[in-house]
Parts: structure tokens; C-alpha cells; sequence
């Protein structure tokens, strides 16, 4: 897994959080993720290691990420903010505080954050299954 990739998936556990929980739903997502990066078993348990701890915006490695890789991570944010099926107040007021830690210009971050939620909450069955 490339660094960029590894401060994307750390931004995802900070995300993860926000709302006070790192709930089960948030893990599965996490864990598609690092499948998705080719992730090491190493590499996936260090993650889940890192992930064990509460973080916050100040976790997030600026320096590993590009423009598009900040981008990247503000999306997927967005996606994992539904991931239990409705997103909280606190993860609304995170992804606003995202954007400006990631220095995303505000009318762009606006129109990919309206972009992401109205992905995610066309694909919400697909996040949230019912058993």
C-alpha cells in the first residue's frame, strides 16, 4: 500500500469517529478499503491497531496527500458517514471541518459534499444490508 493510500485510510478512521463511535458498520468499511488498496495483513493490522484509539482531525498526515488524494478522502468520508444508515449531526459538522483541514476550497468542497451524500444516499441499501 502506497503512503497516500495508508493517510487516506487513517483520515477514514478519523472520520470513523467522529460521532463518538467506531461502530462495527465503520470497521467493515475500513477493512473494504484496505482490500481495495491491496493492503498487507501487516498493513491491516496495523490500521486496525491505529483505529483502536479515538482520532481526530489533527491525525490526519496533510503531507502525504495530493490534491486528488485530499479529494479522494473527503468522498469517501462522505460514504462512511452513512455507512450506519443515516448520517450524525457531529459526522455533518466533521466533514465541513475535513474540508477546510484539507484546505479544499470551499465552493468545490460544497459541490463534492453534496455530490458524495447524494452517491450515498442512492446507494444506501448497499451500504446498510438488511439481514
Amino acid at each position: 500500500m502506497r503512503e497516500e493510500q495508508l493517510a487516506i485510510v487513517k483520515g477514514l478512521v478519523a472520520v470513523a469517529w467522529a460521532d463518538g463511535t467506531f461502530a462495527s458498520k465503520e470497521t467493515e468499511m475500513i477493512d473494504a478499503v484496505l482490500s481495495a488498496f491491496e493492503a498487507s495483513d501487516d498493513e491491516k493490522s496495523s490500521v486496525k491497531e491505529y483505529a483502536k484509539t479515538k482520532r481526530d482531525l489533527s491525525h490526519i498526515e496533510l503531507q502525504e496527500l495530493s490534491a486528488e488524494d485530499r479529494r479522494q478522502l473527503l468522498a469517501h468520508a462522505v460514504v462512511l458517514s452513512f455507512v450506519d444508515g443515516e448520517q450524525a449531526a457531529e459526522e455533518l459538522t466533521f466533514l465541513t471541518d475535513l474540508a477546510k483541514t484539507l484546505r479544499i476550497p470551499d465552493s468545490e468542497a460544497n459541490a463534492l459534499l453534496a455530490a458524495s451524500t447524494l452517491r450515498a444516499k442512492r446507494h444506501l441499501k448497499l451500504l446498510t444490508p438488511t439481514k
